[in-house]
């Protein structure tokens, strides 16, 4: 979901010819592992339901027993406490393996397809293939979640995958590591740790289909390279996920859960609620809820806070806290940041103009920037005027109003009344549109994002009803033909 930030500080100690070297024997494991899964594939080790559906069962028993080491590298990396990595994490991906073994069998059922009276007698099916060696990238702000879903598709949908962790959550990297190398085959899944060099070599390869998480930077370079190979590619990325907050609301409700999308995670994440829209006279009745929100789930005090995460790194802490103009803070600020904790307090600003340093790119942190229109009219043109965001969030007690956000805004998703939590759904696809990305995902959705569907007809030998279509054209044949094509 969203940012992925790559530490390219080089390690200095390295020669030249020790960084060639290093570099040559990157490009050998890579190699070898790209070609070991295709060979696997090929020999038709993930065809079968029954090996596909072994193998989703060892992931399902590899997460049980290694939760308690991806808690702690979870909290670790993100200061995700065990509650909230159970929540976001590890639990919702044994929700998917299990949403997905129980209706595998069915989504790979054939399906009829309708041929028309031209091909009769004829039949035709529908027939979902594996797309063979995947490479799957995720990113740091939820390791295990993005890493582990994408690849139950994968998975389930009969495919090899090659799996690289984000080098930004180093913890949760080797924990996720471990995990696939001890409980699940490596004719299936293997992984790669590394940094920007290693994801460099990996785009070199040719895959069957890449699946990257993380910004649209970074999208564009995977697009680029998978151009190369004519990959297919589903990027889910991210975007400026608006609020509108619409008069009548109930405010103490909506604020509660606006400030939980928002600061889950230390508002690292793509679908967070990134800036909140409503009428002055709405803005200034619901701020009072919004901080009586933040201290209710923070307990007053977010810094002591178990429930309350941190920046990854000292590098996105700086970018965040720049973010933030004290003058307009109406909760948190940089007062009580902590570069080395890389602490931010949950942040709301209000007053905040549309040229703001904040309303540039995508926040990722925990700063919400609270905005005045006019209205629903205002806030549906400020939507459409810029990229289409990963989700977009209304919470109204008018259907009028929640239809014309439906009609007349365009993103990934529409969530009313609710921020977050529609994402953990196994049966809802999750994905982008436009600069936020491309591509679905999410039990059915994943089925059909790492597989092909297939027509397959049959047409029998005789009668030989097609003489019909053969030349050549002349008289009763051509007319009649002329006829039916017009």
């Amino acid at each position: 979901m969203s940012t992925t930030e790559h530490d390219t500080a080089p390690t200095d100690l390295a020669a030249p010819e020790d960084a060639a070297s290093d570099d040559t024997a990157a490009r050998a494991r890579i190699d070898a592992d790209v070609t070991a899964l295709r060979r696997s594939f090929d020999a038709g080790t993930t065809r079968s339901l029954e090996a596909r559906l072994a193998q989703l069962e060892a992931l399902r028993c590899g997460l049980r027993r290694e939760e308690p080491r991806l808690a702690r590298a979870l909290a670790q990396d993100l200061g995700k406490s065990r509650t909230e990595s159970a929540m976001t994490e590890i639990g919702v991906v044994a929700q998917e393996i299990a949403h997905t073994a129980k209706h595998l069998k069915s989504w790979l059922k054939p399906t009829p397809l309708s041929l028309g009276p031209m091909l009769a007698p004829a039949t035709g099916q529908l027939r979902r293939e594996p797309l063979g060696t995947t490479l799957i990238i995720s990113p740091w702000n939820y390791p295990v979640n993005l890493t582990l879903a994408p690849l139950v598709a994968a998975i389930a949908g009969g495919n090899t995958a090659l799996v690289k962790p984000s080098e930004v959550a180093p913890a949760t990297s080797a924990a996720l590591t471990h995990l696939l190398r001890t409980h699940l085959d490596p004719e299936w899944v293997r992984v790669v740790e590394g940094g920007v060099e290693e994801t460099t070599i990996l785009l070199e390869q040719r895959f069957d289909l890449i699946f990257y998480t993380g910004n649209g930077a970074v999208g564009r370079i995977v697009a680029r390279a998978a151009a190369e190979h004519l990959t297919p590619t589903v990027l889910e990325l991210g975007g400026k996920s608006p609020v509108f907050v619409d008069e009548g609301a109930d405010l103490a409700v909506t604020a509660r859960r606006i400030v939980w999308g928002k600061f889950t995670n230390a508002g690292q994440t793509c679908i967070a609620p990134d800036y909140l829209m409503a009428t002055p006279r709405t803005l200034q009745r619901l701020m009072p809820h919004l901080r009586r929100a933040t201290r209710a789930l923070y307990s007053g005090a977010p810094r002591r806070s178990l429930d309350y995460g941190r920046l990854v790194s000292a590098r996105h802490f700086d970018r965040v806290l720049a973010l933030i103009d004290d003058d307009k803070v109406i909760c948190g600020g940089t007062g009580d940041a902590d570069r080395e904790a890389r602490f931010i307090p949950p942040t709301i600003m209000q007053d905040v103009d549309w040229d703001d340093a904040v309303m540039g790119e995508e926040i990722f942190g925990p700063v919400l920037p609270l905005l005045a229109v006019s209205g629903p009219d205002e806030a549906i043109a400020r939507i459409r005027s810029g990229d289409k965001p990963l989700t977009a969030y209304v919470f109204s007690p008018r259907r009028a109003v929640e239809e014309r956000f439906a009609e007349e805004t365009s993103s990934g998703s529409l969530a009313l009344g609710v921020t977050l939590a529609h994402v953990g759904t196994p049966g809802m696809p999750f994905g982008g549109v436009g600069e936020s990305g491309m591509g679905a995902y999410h039990g059915r959705a994943g089925i059909e994002a790492f597989t092909h569907a297939k027509p397959v007809v049959k047409k029998p030998l005789s009668p030989d009803t097609l003489r019909l279509v053969y030349p050549p054209y002349r008289g009763i044949k051509r007319r009649l033909l002329r006829r039916l094509f017009r």
